[in-house]
């Protein structure tokens, strides 16, 4: 089975700004891969690319074996997205939506009719059947974005900060969801800022900075990559122990934090703010 995502060397700039540069992914069927990066580190634009929002400057791009700009509207048809802006018609009812997008999908009306009745009811967003979209809250959009991005069974789907907006409860309805997925088969790529989030859910993560990769790898793998940088006079050849491997300990905070250099701050006592210490 070809991976689900393979880009190499993806590139964009604008204006003469690299946002992303040169950009080697793979991620393999069926994982639920995390994408991290500080505001600005180029994972919206990496997003818009691989799901066909937005042409690079150059690089290539497969999807589930596919050409991205070869075949467009067929790897499309196998693709979900919650893009960062979520992209509604506010004013259709939340039913209206997701039978249009069903039928966009190339649904029968009969599928379609059924599947969205199935997901208003799990989104619980059943109850007010005449609100219009442009009425919802931030965290019912969300929950209504995301099911469009499922209403066609995708087998790739991509998640730019799905939680965000979300309650507790809603958030533990989409978790169950897309762990669902995963165990279906699915593909899921998934980028936010709530990292306690992504530790939970995902088994591999790349993170981004300033445009470039500089971590790729399973969790555990992440995790061995920074204590052996935090521990450099650690034998080489010592047998591990994991009951008292110190890198066991590392959360997803700790390890986006020591890569990307998120103690930079601390490190600068002169740049805190004076009147709040």
């Amino acid at each position: 089975m070809p991976p689900a995502i393979a880009a190499h060397a993806l590139t964009r700039t604008f204006d003469g700004f690299t946002a992303v540069d040169h950009v080697d992914l793979a991620v393999e069927s069926g994982q639920f891969f995390g994408f991290l990066g500080p505001n600005g580190a180029g994972k919206s634009t990496t997003i818009k690319m691989l799901t066909g929002l937005l042409a690079p400057s150059s690089g290539s791009i497969q999807i589930l074996g596919e050409d991205l700009f070869d075949n467009p509207v067929e790897v499309k048809r196998h693709i979900g997205v919650v893009p960062e802006g979520m992209a509604l018609f506010g004013k259709l009812t939340a039913r209206e939506y997701l039978h249009f997008v069903g039928r966009m999908y190339g649904l029968d009306n009969a599928t379609t009719t059924q599947r969205t009745s199935e997901l208003l009811e799990f989104m619980s967003l059943a109850n007010e059947p005449k609100k219009l979209i442009t009425d919802y809250s931030h965290g019912m959009s969300k929950k209504l974005a995301l099911a469009a991005a499922v209403i066609h069974g995708p087998r790739l789907l991509f998640l730019d900060e799905p939680f965000e907006g979300v309650d507790a409860i809603a958030a533990n309805t989409l978790k169950t969801m897309l762990q669902s997925m995963i165990a279906r088969g699915a593909t899921i790529f998934l980028t936010s800022h709530v990292l306690e989030i992504v530790e939970r859910l995902c088994t591999h993560v790349a993170i981004i900075n300033h445009g470039r990769i500089v971590a790729n790898g399973s969790l555990d793998d992440l995790r061995a990559g920074v204590q052996a940088r935090l521990s450099p006079h650690a034998e080489p050849n010592a047998e591990p122990r994991p009951e008292s491997d110190p890198s066991a300990l590392l959360t997803l905070e700790q390890i986006f934090l020591n890569v990307v250099g998120g103690d930079s701050a601390a490190a600068h006592p002169e740049q805190e703010l004076t009147w709040l210490s």
